[in-house]
């Protein structure tokens, strides 16, 4: 009797609509406080989202602030108890907006965030240079992202989000490590201030939602703040973006959202990435500059495949490249 030859698959993506701790995303249809009561506690290792701003975009019902916040509240508190001792909460957040003035969002959360005992470590600036253009004030340009941690024993791991050193032969001039290197070979500290592009009309990334994460953004925090496997939430998942970033840098994510196109594309892009399809801004790249054209034109996209591994693809925003075979057609 002949041998059956079995061939095996390479290793799926498993995707579930509930909380599973067998699965690599969870993408819940639904309210996040209900997502969030089925995870165990001290179980996630960062949690990191944006939550409406209440200023009454199509997935939320604009309330008075007071209402708001006490919502927001009622997240936080189980976010912070299904939080590890050395995880960390990543709270991203614009200003609400009123006839009479802004809130900064960051500045009204805070007090609820302490109140938790939550250790506030950096209050990062996220500048970027497109948006509305305001006539009776300066146009706004920057978000901030309120990392916090739940203890002093917290896991930070540098190494993996440096950037380039401004002076990289730079080196010591007298003592006793004159001529030697005077920074670290591995690249400089980012800083609290970055630098990076929201995810606007010809962004590589952009989709339908109209407050899109860049997957750099997210990236970041992951690569910084979690080790592969580590599980990552977002309660309020939009499109996927965190997923697509804990997936392509081999970590679980977890989150929850209730529109349902947004979960249908949020599924796809998880799904693209997965497969090395999805084509997204790599981490670092400079900002477009248009007084270099040239500089411009060798801009970059990076394409996943499913073991983590990334290949550099010319950007050709018009195009819908997905490997280098398809360049060589255009």
């Amino acid at each position: 009797m002949k041998k059956q030859l079995i061939l095996k698959d390479e290793p799926s993506l498993i995707i579930e609509n509930e909380y599973n701790k067998h699965a690599d995303v969870v993408l819940f249809p639904g309210n996040c406080l209900d997502l969030l009561k089925t995870i165990p506690d001290n179980s996630i290792q960062l949690v990191v989202t944006s939550p409406p701003y209440n200023i009454g975009k199509a997935y939320e019902k604009r309330t008075s602030l007071d209402r708001y916040l006490a919502e927001q509240e009622k997240v936080i508190g189980e976010c912070v108890r299904v939080l590890s001792e050395k995880g960390s909460l990543c709270w991203q957040v614009g200003n609400h907006i009123k006839k009479d003035g802004i809130v900064p969002l960051d500045i009204a959360l805070y007090p609820i965030l302490k109140k938790f005992n939550l250790k506030l470590r950096n209050r990062i600036i996220w500048h970027f240079e497109h948006g509305l253009h305001c006539s009776k004030r300066f146009s706004g340009r920057y978000e901030t992202i309120c990392w916090f941690t739940k203890s002093d024993r917290y896991f930070f791991n540098l190494d993996p989000v440096r950037i380039p050193q401004k002076y990289p032969s730079k080196k010591y001039f007298k003592g006793p490590k004159a001529g030697q290197l005077s920074c670290n070979p591995l690249g400089k500290n980012p800083g609290d201030l970055w630098i990076i592009p929201n995810v606007k009309h010809n962004h590589v990334e952009k989709t339908i939602h109209p407050c899109q994460f860049p997957v750099e953004l997210i990236e970041r925090l992951i690569l910084s703040l979690t080790n592969p496997g580590n599980y990552v939430l977002d309660p309020f998942m939009g499109v996927g973006t965190t997923a697509v970033a804990s997936i392509l840098n081999k970590r679980k994510s977890i989150g929850a959202e209730i529109v349902p196109e947004y979960l249908k594309i949020a599924k796809e892009r998880i799904n693209l990435a997965y497969q090395g399809r999805l084509r997204i801004r790599p981490m670092n790249q400079p900002v477009y500059d248009p007084n270099k054209p040239q500089k411009n034109r060798t801009n970059l996209y990076t394409s996943y495949n499913q073991f983590g591994d990334s290949e550099e693809l010319p950007l050709f925003p018009q195009f819908n490249f997905h490997n280098k075979e398809d360049l060589i057609h255009a």
